[in-house]
């Protein structure tokens, strides 16, 4: 071939800046293009091969090899591919692919803001000018009687072609790093780049510091030295009965038992078969615990996991993780790492992972994503949907699965995976129609129950002809009622569930619950207020109801009305209001069937609900009663102290009987601020004293 200078036939003014814009914040991402281009060479060989157009030796090795050069600030990396010839450095480098200038820029401009510039279009292999002031190429062409080609260029506006002097198959491309990007020269940050994006490459890669010391080829010097000095090596190990193994086969480790030694010469620094790739059935579990610690350095065991092997619409493998989550000091979100064909494309893409599966850890092998032209983000397609629709459904699938055939351990892993499998719901309208008949709840015995099981038990049905039998007559009924009627008895009808969200401070409450046998659910997360806020609008046969919310007939005595209690209850709420300085508290006075229960405090759901709201958006500034009631301070006329208070109004005892009385309700309800704790502190140890006079 003849020496050939050159321009490249892209307006390079205005293609280099988009490509330094498309890679700033990812200036490493060059090692991953570079990387995938040797390891599509190779892979083009060996079809070549399979197609019998090509005959290799039998010694033949595919790899790629990376080499950095501290000292001379350059990085090599070598393949030994399908190489290119003269004609193919042109049109594949020169011409970028076929496209030319002007027709790529103005299709494409208006994009550059969208990271959709660089990748269908061979443009790779130019994201070398992003940290090298000059790149170039020295390759052979796997075609008989090929010859090698030299290509270099310095700031990728021009280039100068020449016969070349490699004599092995493949492709050689040196950069020479410019002054901002020395360190992907460093031994230790090439490594780490290399294992964030090429860590599964299908393709062998070597690692070679140049300026490093030749250490296997120094102990092979040695060697050869005591070989030729007559000194011969022996590598024995001897069994118990005395028999000696001679050879490099095995050694003897402190123990006594013998291991196969590591395998002399350079190793890879990749896996070339990740455990996506097999069969799950021929996946042990500590391979699967294995690679989870490798992969997300997560110490701690994962709960669970699925394979997902398919290949048919579309090819996709990958393994999901269920963590085992710490709320207190971690956060909801995991990692799953999206691979193409091997080759790493970025964590958490939200366009095939369904958002809700970020709370797990994982890795999914799609080769047929749409990649755009930066393979770090998908092209809006449809397709890309029905890959993460599919996602989901495996999930449900294999939790859908658990429940019906390991219940025991569905429940044991309940705890650890209920948040993502509600936060699922919220977001996801199909995964909660798959889940909904498979979520479950852990009530006051400790025990895990459907909502369809917890309200048959609260009705007392044991059988599922009485549970038919009722909803034919609640049927019957609405259909003789007006809709108005309709409407308020399909109100009143509602299914009752009785909640929890803080055992310590509602513990008052729930020792009422177990007295009257009723059950409640036990819902301390975060995410269980808009979950059932989600399921009631849903569902709209539940009304979930915090156990503090109101005080049921069940815990008064029968035959009480609030009415009987009015003298009461007016003198009461008077006295309290007053000495409390409360103009707006309320007051009920019930007879309660446990005499030593002496007062409680009371917050309708939807007052509560509402201040919940109003806390999550931060909208301190509003008055929490312009949305409902405050709270309730409910006396009960059973108890010996309120019945004191009520008769000896004027006794100078009664203001610190209120306000004791009032804290302590208090603090079955939610937690005392601080100055109220300092005075009921102060109070608790007057009232002492009092009573050691």
């Amino acid at each position: 071939m003849m020496n050939e200078h050159g321009s490249l036939s892209i307006n390079s003014e205005n293609i280099f800046p988009i490509i330094k814009k498309w890679l700033y914040s990812d200036h490493d991402i060059f090692f991953r293009e570079i990387i995938s281009n040797g390891s599509d060479a190779i892979t083009k060989l060996k079809k070549l091969e399979l197609m019998g157009e090509v005959s290799l030796p039998e010694d033949n090795k595919y790899k790629i090899e990376v080499i950095v050069n501290p000292e001379e600030k350059t990085l090599k990396f070598i393949d030994n591919g399908i190489g290119m010839t003269a004609d193919e450095v042109k049109e594949y480098i020169n011409q970028i692919a076929f496209s030319g200038a002007t027709d790529f820029l103005n299709k494409y401009k208006d994009k550059a803001n969208e990271e959709q510039i660089i990748g269908h279009f061979g443009l790779g292999f130019y994201s070398a000018f992003m940290v090298a002031g000059k790149v170039t190429i020295d390759t052979l062409s796997w075609q008989e009687g090929a010859e090698s080609v030299h290509w270099e260029s310095e700031g990728g506006t021009e280039f100068a072609m020449e016969p070349g002097d490699r004599e092995e198959r493949g492709t050689e491309i040196t950069l020479f790093l410019n002054e901002d990007s020395y360190e992907f020269s460093n031994e230790y940050r090439a490594k780490e780049v290399i294992e964030k994006y090429c860590s599964f490459m299908p393709v062998e890669i070597f690692f070679k510091n140049a300026n490093a010391k030749e250490e296997a080829q120094e102990d092979l010097e040695e060697d050869l030295d005591k070989e030729e000095s007559g000194d011969d090596i022996i590598d024995a190990a001897v069994d118990e009965d005395g028999n000696v193994t001679e050879g490099d086969a095995a050694e003897k480790t402190e123990d006594g038992v013998r291991e196969e030694k590591k395998p002399k010469g350079p190793q890879p620094i990749n896996n070339t078969t990740p455990l996506w790739t097999k069969h799950p059935n021929d996946v042990t579990e500590e391979e699967y615990k294995e690679f989870y610690r490798n992969v997300f350095h997560d110490y701690k065991e994962p709960l669970f996991w699925i394979h997902l092997n398919m290949d048919y619409p579309f090819n996709l493998k990958g393994i999901l993780y269920f963590p085992k989550l710490n709320t207190e000091y971690d956060t909801l979100e995991g990692t799953i790492k999206l691979y193409s064909n091997q080759v790493f494309i970025a964590d958490n893409i939200k366009e095939v992972i369904p958002e809700f599966l970020m709370l797990l850890k994982g890795a999914i092998d799609c080769p047929d994503l749409p990649l755009n032209v930066s393979r770090s983000a998908l092209q809006n397609d449809g397709f890309v949907k029905k890959i993460s629709e599919y996602i989901s459904k495996k999930v449900a699938d294999k939790l859908s699965g658990m429940y019906k055939v390991e219940r025991e351990s569905y429940e044991k892993f309940w705890d650890d995976i209920s948040p993502f499998i509600k936060f699922g719901c919220l977001k996801d309208d199909k995964f909660r129609e798959k889940m909904k008949e498979y979520i479950i709840f852990k009530n006051l015995e400790g025990k895990y129950v459907t909502l369809p099981e917890y309200v048959k038990a609260a009705k007392g049905e044991t059988s599922e002809e009485k549970a038919e039998e009722t909803k034919a007559e609640e049927a019957k009924a609405e259909e003789n009622a007006s809709s108005d009627e309709a409407s308020e008895k399909k109100e009143e009808k509602k299914d009752i569930v009785y909640y929890v969200t803080n055992e310590q401070q509602q513990s008052q409450y729930i020792n009422l619950f177990k007295q009257e046998g009723i059950d409640a659910l036990i819902l301390t997360h975060n995410i269980d207020q808009p979950f059932i806020t989600q399921l009631e609008q849903s569902e709209d046969s539940y009304k979930f109801q915090r156990i503090d919310a109101d005080i049921t007939d069940s815990f008064q005595e029968d035959g009480h009305s609030e009415e009987a209690l009015k003298e009461e209850t007016d003198e009461l709420t008077e006295l309290f209001r007053k000495t409390l300085n409360k103009e707006k508290l309320e007051v009920k006075v019930l007879k309660l069937k446990n005499e030593k229960v002496s007062s409680m405090i009371t917050l309708s759901e939807e007052s509560r609900r509402m201040q919940d709201m109003m806390k999550m958006y931060n909208m301190y500034g509003m008055d929490p009663n312009m949305f409902g009631s405050s709270e309730t301070l409910v006396l009960n006329a059973n108890n010996k102290l309120v019945q004191y208070i009520f008769e000896q109004k004027d006794s100078q005892y009664v203001p610190l009987f209120c306000s004791q009385l009032y804290d302590l309700a208090l603090l079955s309800h939610k937690p005392l601020e601080a100055d109220a704790m300092t005075n009921f502190i102060s109070r608790s140890n007057e009232i002492m004293e009092i009573l050691a006079k």
